[in-house]
């Protein structure tokens, strides 16, 4: 009797089905309501009404289909009325040829097409694989979420994440806490992260950190290609690589050729040089070492201590040459408008170039420096340093040293060469050599004005004390005389190329950005100088 009322009770809810889908079936397209869940196979099929009555136990090979989606299962519970099924073991749902999900259980809504798929879960969509221990699935909206930790896979990057999404349709997967995406070739890590499985574009909209080797991003909002490796970064973001780091307001960077061009604000520093560039556009290359920033470029030299160098041009490179050899060394270039402010000295110049192997900073085209009340002028200045500060400077041509005593007479010396030789970071010695001419003042005990000495003579020394003449010593042979304060002509009292240009001098770190260049009448003369034939073996007997 039991066989044959559950027999009974079978063939009622079949007959309900089928008056359902005949029903359905009987509608127009237009005005179809739903489609239902059919069972396609079952190894065996039986109903418990004390403790499923609304049910149909499907047992062995369940095959289930749902519009143009498949299920596969070991056991499943279909409710007909509901529209739904709950299925068990080795659950394999598939859509076309593309998408295939798995689990240990899914709980399944027809009506909302709403699928809860629970246990070892496994959603494939052609090349993309999210695994996960709970995931919810949206049919209508093609759309995957977990919440209890996952990871999605792809070709080349496995994204592990607490919560996450994936839109089916555009591809497109939003990740939150502790995100961490793993390639061969970086890693990275964030709480924030959208990314697109098609066009393996992760897009950053929180807190991020990219590392590969040496190389480390730091950006909250941006693009970053995990294909080509490529950055659009925003928000003052920062790409660093080993002692260097390069920060701006928006900036290209290609990790694969190890570019970086940067726009707004930019920073470029070296922890182990202890220098940094600034300006509003710059290119980086990590590969050979170099960087060129324009739009108020500055340089900044810490490495000696507290007191900075602050250098502004049009204009900064700062290239390497022999990368990677035991030969490397460094070139800055500077070009046009340049200049500088250090507590202790001051420059302007149109151009410098810093070498690296002699340590030789040479400034170009109408070069002034000042040291203390000392100002020095010629057509050329090489200025060498040392780890600590200036070791020595040598200026060539129309060489012009001149030292402010009162508010209306200067200590002047001029030559063919000059060279000034520093101690402890303090000018020391000044050797003039070639068609050297002086005009100084000696004072008296009381530091009174004696007179003006006037010299001229082939070559001379002289000595300073606390940053001011003390001595002059002339080798050679001097012709001179000495004019009492009184009776000092006027022609007298200055060299012919005496100049006094301190209205160009940079009073601090923001004077920089000022220029203002030489007037007409006090640029250096053009001299034409005439080069010296070589030797030839001409009219020479054998």
């Amino acid at each position: 009797m039991r066989g044959l009322f559950e027999a009974i009770f079978l063939l009622c809810l079949f007959c309900a089905q089928t008056v359902e889908i005949k029903a359905t079936e009987s509608d127009s397209v237009a005005n179809r309501k739903k489609d239902y869940v059919h069972m396609l196979h079952s190894d065996v099929t039986k109903g418990d009404k004390n403790r499923l009555p609304d049910a149909i136990i499907l047992v062995g090979d369940v095959q289930l289909r749902h519009d143009s989606m498949y299920m596969y299962c070991d056991s499943a519970y279909l409710f007909t009325r509901r529209n739904s099924v709950q299925a068990f073991g080795n659950v394999r749902m598939e859509q076309g040829d593309t998408l295939f999900m798995y689990g240990d259980y899914v709980d399944y809504d027809g009506d909302s097409n709403f699928a809860r798929v629970r246990g070892n879960v496994r959603l494939i969509d052609k090349s993309s694989v999210l695994e996960t221990d709970s995931l919810n699935y949206d049919r209508n909206i093609n759309l995957a979420y977990y919440f209890d930790g996952g990871t999605l896979s792809d070709e080349q990057s496995t994204l592990d994440s607490y919560w996450g999404q994936y839109d089916l349709t555009t591809k497109d997967a939003v990740f939150t806490d502790d995100v961490s995406l793993h390639n061969p070739q970086f890693l990275l890590n964030s709480d924030t992260l959208h990314y697109n499985t098609a066009t393996k574009l992760a897009r950053i909209v929180g807190p991020t950190d990219i590392y590969n080797g040496n190389n480390h991003i730091s950006s909250s909002l941006g693009l970053f290609n995990t294909w080509s490796r490529q950055a659009t970064l925003l928000k003052r973001s920062i790409v660093a690589n080993g002692t260097k780091e390069l920060t701006g307001d928006s900036l290209f960077y290609d990790a694969v050729r190890g570019f970086s061009e940067v726009f707004g604000n930019i920073v470029y520093s070296d922890t182990v040089a202890r220098n940094m560039l600034t300006g509003e556009y710059g290119y980086m290359n990590e590969i050979t070492d170099s960087a060129y920033v324009t739009g108020r470029a500055v340089v900044m030299d810490y490495s000696q201590g507290a007191d900075t160098l602050y250098m502004h041009s049009d204009t900064i490179w700062a290239l390497t040459y022999n990368v990677d050899t035991d030969s490397v060394y460094r070139k800055v270039r500077a070009c046009h408008k340049v200049r500088a402010y250090r507590t202790d000295i001051q420059a302007a110049c149109d151009s410098l170039v810093f070498d690296s192997r002699d340590t030789c900073m040479t400034m170009y085209k109408d070069p002034v420096l000042w040291y203390g009340t000392q100002q020095l002028l010629g057509e050329e200045i090489k200025m060498y340093m040392d780890s600590a500060s200036i070791d020595w400077v040598h200026i060539i041509n129309q060489t012009l040293y001149a030292e402010r005593v009162d508010s209306v007479n200067y200590n002047q010396i001029s030559g063919k060469e000059m060279k000034f030789l520093f101690s402890d970071k303090k000018l020391n010695e000044m050797q003039v050599i070639g068609s050297v001419l002086v005009r100084y003042y000696p004072l008296d005990s009381d530091s009174l004005l004696l007179g003006l000495n006037t010299t001229e003579t082939g070559r001379l020394s002289a000595f300073m004390k606390d940053g001011e003449v003390d001595k002059i010593i002339a080798p050679t042979k001097a012709d001179g005389v000495f004019y009492p304060m009184s009776k000092i002509p006027d022609d007298v009292r200055h060299l012919s190329n005496f100049v006094w240009l301190d209205f160009m001098r940079p009073r601090d770190k923001e004077d920089i950005f000022n220029w203002r260049g030489k007037r007409r009448d006090q640029l250096l003369k053009k001299v034409n100088r005439r080069s010296v034939p070589l030797p030839t073996l001409e009219g020479v007997r054998h």
